[in-house]
């Protein structure tokens, strides 16, 4: 299992050490409010790419192909839920055959493919990241899904390839989190889509129990912004004021987490306390950071 992480690591950065790039994206927080060096300026779009060709194959190992959150139920699987919560956003966005929907984001097309199969409609699949994008691709091809998809390598800040009015329905699941600029990004989505069309949007957000004066809160809210290379994080009406200042209408905007089961938290799969040896060592910060450690060692050795 190391040593193909470890190769995989390494066609991901085509040539770089992976401990060298490790060890690069740790320092991007101190690098952004330095504001860079002197002869290149910080740019974020550079580190959530880093962070995906890092994070992408170990967050393939612990949730498999649709690398996001979804809310749990008591006794539910972590795949289980990922479904029960894409086939709502499916109903939500009302898809049928013969649209035409962008999947703002796409991952490794875990969402895109589930789209594909059960509403029929084709999906364009944007992504800024290069090697998750050919993995998609051929994730595509190996489902029989290809010809249901289109592919665009380019960030959602700048989706100027598009004509206005493109699109009959869209989703952004947990992408948009890392945009520098929420209302840049709402801005070009609601500019592709087609009057009237549906956006389904999936954010990290600050619940209304974050206290900006607790220092522990800080904290849990800087690391949350380092270990998944977030610019910042916003608040529920940042991202509703947001969606509106560009033309969107907020047709509903809630924590699902709490309203579907608030005894059941969304980060359950992570908490070391759970689960089996394997997804601690997947899903957890601490495992990640011991599976770094031995894909060094890996790496060193020559495996």
């Amino acid at each position: 299992m190391l040593a193909k992480l470890s190769t995989s690591l390494k066609s991901a950065y085509r040539g770089w050490s992976v401990a060298n790039r490790v060890e690069s994206f740790e320092g991007w927080l101190d690098r952004r409010e330095e504001g860079g060096s002197a002869d290149r300026k910080y740019d974020h779009a550079e580190t959530v790419n880093d962070y995906y060709s890092l994070c992408s194959e170990f967050m393939q190992f612990g949730w498999n192909e649709s690398l996001h959150f979804a809310p749990l139920r008591p006794g539910e699987s972590l795949d289980d839920s990922i479904l029960r919560h894409q086939r709502l956003m499916i109903g939500k966005l009302r898809l049928t055959e013969g649209m035409t929907v962008i999947d703002v984001g796409c991952g490794v097309g875990g969402p895109m493919r589930r789209v594909a199969r059960e509403s029929g409609a084709r999906v364009v699949c944007l992504n800024n990241n290069e090697q998750q994008l050919e993995k998609a691709k051929r994730r595509n091809v190996e489902a029989g899904l290809d010809h249901m998809a289109d592919y665009a390598h380019c960030s959602f800040m700048d989706m100027s390839r598009f004509e206005p009015d493109s699109f009959d329905a869209g989703y952004a699941i947990e992408s948009t989190c890392h945009a520098p600029d929420k209302k840049g990004a709402f801005a070009e989505i609601f500019r592709v889509l087609k009057p009237g069309a549906l956006f389904w949007g999936q954010e990290m957000c600050l619940t209304n129990e974050f206290d900006p004066n607790s220092a522990r809160h800080r904290a849990i809210e800087r690391e949350l912004m380092h270990g998944i290379a977030l610019n910042g994080i916003a608040t529920f009406a940042e991202v509703d004021q947001a969606l509106e200042a560009v033309g969107f209408e907020v047709i509903e905007g809630i924590d699902r987490a709490v309203q579907e089961d608030p005894c059941t938290p969304w980060y359950q799969p992570m908490e070391g306390d759970t689960g089996t040896f394997r997804n601690l060592l997947r899903r957890t910060p601490a495992g990640r950071k011991a599976m770094i450690g031995m894909v060094k060692l890996t790496e060193a050795i020559g495996l």
